[in-house]
C-alpha cells in the first residue's frame, strides 16, 4: 500500500445466515452487513459503510461473498483478516482482504456470480448439516431434473422464478453461464452461475427442479415456465438454508485463488 488518504479494501466473506435477516442491513433484524460493520469499525476506529457483491435472503449461507469498503487505516491486508475475525461471531469469517481500485463496485462490476444448492437424499433427517441441507429423501428422478435444467442454460426471462411483485418493478431477464447437478452419496448439489439473480430464483428453481424429480412436474413443463415467463407461475419455493453464494467473478480475477478451490 502506498499513497496517503484514504483506499479501498475489499474483503472475501464466509457465514452460516441461519441467525441473520440477510446479508444486507435492515433496522429491524440482525444483518452480516451489520456484524462485519461492527467489528471493521472497532478495528480502524472509524465509521464504516460496506457496499456488498450480492444481497441473500435470510438463513442463505456465503463462502465467496465480497464487500468493499473506504478507510484511512494503513493495516497491511493480513492484519485486516486478523483484526476483523478477532471481533465477529463465530459464524461469520473473513477469508481474505485485497486493495481494489478506489472505484470498484463489488456488486456493479462483478462479471457473474455462482450459488449452489444442497439437498440431503438420506432416508433419515440429517443432524450435524441441518442447517446448510435442505432434506428432500432419496426417491429424485436425477435424468429429469438434468434434463429439465439444462434449458437454464443462455439468456431467458426468469420472470416465473420470481415473485410478481419482483417481476413487476425490473428486468427479469438473466444470462445463464452454466448448471451443474451432481450427486455424491447421501447428498446432491445443484450449481448455477449467471450474470444475476432475482429475488428468491435459485430457490424457486431448486424447488421446480425437485417437483421434476419427483415425478410431480414433467421436464417439458418445466421448459415452458422458463419459455412463457409468467410472473411468479413457478411458486414452490426451496427451503433458504440449502443455498450458499459460492463465489463471485471479477475481470480482475479477485480472489479466484481462494474460492476456486471450494467448487
Amino acid at each position: 500500500m502506498n499513497g496517503n488518504g484514504s483506499h479501498r479494501i475489499a474483503l472475501l466473506v464466509e457465514y452460516q445466515g441461519t441467525a441473520y435477516g440477510g446479508s444486507q442491513y435492515q433496522k429491524n433484524a440482525p444483518t452480516v452487513q451489520g456484524a462485519l460493520e461492527r467489528a471493521l469499525g472497532t478495528l480502524t476506529g472509524e465509521p464504516i459503510r460496506l457496499a456488498m457483491a450480492g444481497r441473500t435472503d435470510a438463513g442463505v449461507h456465503a463462502r465467496g461473498q465480497v464487500a468493499a469498503f473506504p478507510t484511512e487505516s494503513r493495516r497491511r491486508t493480513d492484519v485486516f483478516v486478523r483484526g476483523t475475525n478477532s471481533q465477529l461471531p463465530d459464524d461469520i469469517a473473513v477469508r481474505a482482504a485485497a486493495e481494489v481500485p478506489s472505484e470498484f463496485d463489488p456488486r456493479r462490476h462483478a462479471l457473474s456470480r455462482l450459488y449452489r444448492y444442497t439437498l440431503h437424499l438420506g432416508p433419515e433427517r440429517p443432524v450435524l448439516d441441518r442447517e446448510v441441507v435442505w432434506r428432500v429423501g432419496p426417491s429424485l428422478d436425477f435424468e429429469a431434473m438434468e434434463a429439465a435444467a439444462r434449458c437454464l442454460e443462455g439468456c431467458h426471462d426468469f420472470a416465473a422464478f420470481t415473485p410478481p411483485s419482483e417481476a413487476s418493478r425490473r428486468r427479469t431477464e438473466r444470462s445463464v453461464f452454466g448448471v451443474a447437478l451432481l450427486r455424491r452419496g447421501r447428498t446432491a448439489s445443484f450449481d448455477i452461475e449467471a450474470s444475476g439473480f432475482l429475488r428468491n430464483m435459485v430457490r424457486r428453481i431448486m424447488g421446480t427442479l425437485v417437483e421434476v424429480g419427483r415425478g410431480k412436474l414433467h421436464p417439458d413443463a418445466f421448459e415452458r415456465l422458463v419459455r412463457e415467463a409468467t410472473p411468479g407461475d413457478a411458486s414452490y419455493t426451496a427451503p433458504a438454508r440449502g443455498l450458499c453464494l459460492m463465489k463471485v467473478r471479477y475481470e480482475s480475477g479477485l480472489f479466484d485463488d481462494e474460492t476456486d478451490e471450494d467448487l
